[in-house]
């Protein structure tokens, strides 16, 4: 352990000035200091860390880290057998880049998309059979719920989507409902405005991510980069262009176009990431066995090898931000004279950047029946930006919102303004950890500052958190936590967005 480490972390045990102020809900409130939020920053986002990646030896330090932080705290372990730390499967497998292509077809003319340069791989079985079908072409905005309208089984979906147009649903919440109707392959279109999510996809060519359930039935998915394909959706009746910036979302089977996939791996042993979680038990006896989830990713996007000069992505803001904010948190509950009358749960989660892995699989093994779980507060990039001000998404989806708007009017001290989300045309609702819980019933809020320059750059690095305006937003977190947590009623959704956004299988 580097000496510069090894004094942040004596640092974050530190008592603030502040905790001398007396009050039983505003002590806990007082415990949170810009001094313990820059520390915390500085360990989670350190060199030695290496960019956090899932998985990797700096991603294990940092679970560490967090677990030490709640024993210190005397918070009760919530992962596996009595331990802060709950471990979930991964599958790592290489992907055999001369065996592994997409070859496409039409009227004499074929292209060839290689693993080696215009084929990213992202799951599916790995057989080294060719997958083949007829054609589905699906492009133009994409609508949430239409992809279980889809007449795909035993065919092979191409989504040649218009990401940019206002509304157009995330992609991977589109395919949700086309793998229920059993497509054989699915290719995704990418250009050269989607070159970043390829990149973010290839870290998946080593890690598959959670193996749970992952069957030779699955469809194999991959993404082609537009440039392999050539002339030949034009030589079967298609601007492949002008489909996926079409205003409008469009279906067409193309009868004229055959497509064969190839995915071969040449094999790897499993290997596992960590969540880490602990409870603070609520002070009343019946209300105690409902609870409030408080989540943030500590995984960030690792090393890039290719750099020149500083090639760590400390991922500061993305998300140690949020990482220090839940281990914020959990010191002023676990030090306030009044403990709200619901259990608390505190989570740092990881493979947020692979595709929320970890809170999937939190959010499916949680420690104590989902149907008690009332609310969740995620937080992601909360350290940069508006010095004043917090987007909440989600925050019209349930009483929530003005529960919050409601908590801060009460406290015109901490001058931090919650407004709605600024960019609904980017799906931020459906891209962090808050939304595996929204899927599953449970209402959410999710504080996001918004992206900036630094996002998923080696530049996003602890010096450039605003600390003293993340000390005001976490306070009015924990007086929000306060008002949940010792209210009559748990938060309701509003129905129109239960019905919308709450899977099928979690309603009633």
């Amino acid at each position: 352990m580097s000496r510069p480490l090894l004094l942040a972390l004596l640092a974050v045990g530190a008592p603030a000035s502040a905790h001398a102020q007396d009050g039983a809900v505003h002590r806990g409130a007082a415990s949170i200091s810009e001094h313990d939020v820059r520390r915390r920053i500085e360990v989670i986002a350190h060199d030695s860390m290496g960019g956090r990646d899932t998985p990797s030896r700096g991603l294990e330090l940092t679970a560490a880290f967090v677990a030490a932080e709640f024993a210190r705290l005397g918070l009760e372990p919530a992962g596996d057998a009595g331990r802060f730390v709950q471990r979930y499967p991964l599958g790592r497998s290489r992907i055999d880049g001369d065996s592994s292509r997409a070859v496409f077809r039409a009227n004499g003319s074929t292209a060839r998309a290689s693993a080696r340069r215009d084929l990213v791989y992202v799951f599916g079985p790995r057989t080294g059979r060719p997958v083949t079908g007829g054609v589905v072409l699906v492009g133009g905005p994409l609508r949430p719920d239409a992809g279980k309208a889809l007449d795909v089984e035993g065919k092979i979906l191409v989504v040649a989507p218009n990401t940019r147009a206002p509304g157009s649903a995330p992609v991977n919440q589109f395919l949700a409902g086309a793998y229920e109707r059993n497509p054989a392959a699915v290719v995704i279109v990418l250009d050269n405005d989607t070159l970043t999510l390829a990149r973010q996809v290839a870290n998946q060519f080593r890690e598959r991510g959670p193996v749970d359930g992952e069957t030779e039935r699955d469809p194999v998915v991959t993404m082609v980069h537009q440039r392999a394909l050539g002339d030949v959706f034009a030589d079967a009746g298609i601007d492949l262009a002008a489909f996926r910036a079409a205003s409008s979302y469009m279906v067409r089977a193309l009868d004229a176009l055959a497509i064969e996939v190839t995915i071969a791996d040449v094999g790897g042993p499993g290997t596992s990431a960590p969540n880490v979680a602990a409870i603070l038990p609520g002070s009343d006896p019946v209300l105690r066995n409902e609870y409030i989830v408080f989540s943030a990713h500590m995984d960030h996007v690792g090393i890039d090898s290719r750099a020149e000069g500083d090639s760590i992505w400390n991922g500061a803001d993305d998300d140690a931000s949020g990482t220090a904010g839940v281990l914020e948190l959990a010191e002023a509950f676990s030090v306030a004279e009044a403990r709200p009358k619901r259990s608390l749960i505190f989570v740092t989660v990881s493979g947020e950047e692979k595709g929320l892995w970890g809170s999937n699989h939190f959010a499916s093994h949680l420690p104590v029946p989902l149907s008690q779980v009332v609310a969740n507060i995620n937080m992601d990039m909360i350290g940069r930006n508006w010095p004043d001000t917090i987007a909440v998404i989600g925050r019209e989806h349930s009483d929530l919102g003005a529960t919050l708007d409601r908590v801060a009017a009460a406290h015109p001290e901490l001058r931090m303004q919650p407004i709605d989300d600024p960019w609904p045309h980017e799906n931020f609702y459906f891209r962090s950890d808050h939304y595996n819980f929204a899927r599953r019933g449970v209402p959410i809020l999710f504080f996001f500052n918004g992206t900036h320059r630094d996002y998923h750059q080696a530049s996003d690095t602890p010096d450039k958190i605003d600390a003293e305006k993340e000390a005001r937003l976490l306070r009015l977190i924990y007086y929000l936590g306060q008002d949940v947590g010792n209210a009559r009623d748990r938060p309701r959704w509003n129905p129109d967005s239960f019905g919308r956004i709450v899977d099928k299988a979690y309603q009633p």
